[in-house]
């Protein structure tokens, strides 16, 4: 497998523009950025990336990600609007 070079792009991050050295795969954005994959949803260009593709998924110059955080909550003790 011949080596890959470094090259420059911007994305689209959650709306903002990043600018980031690639080739980058989804796993490797989300190391960047401290985040465990396990507890976040990623979406490449308004499709859904399955978890177990993360390292697999290529981010390419001009992509737009939205990447969304799992927040737990709730008192766990029912509902209480009634």
């Amino acid at each position: 497998m011949p080596d890959q070079q470094a090259v420059a792009m911007r994305i689209l991050l959650n709306g903002e523009p990043r600018d980031l050295v690639g080739p980058l795969s989804v796993a490797g954005l989300l190391q960047q950025l401290g985040l465990d994959g396990r507890t976040v949803a990623v979406e490449l260009n308004r499709k859904v990336v399955k978890r177990v593709q993360y390292g697999a998924t290529l981010i390419g110059d001009a992509s737009e990600v939205e990447i969304v955080a799992f927040v737990g909550g709730g008192s766990g003790r029912g509902s209480e609007l009634s």
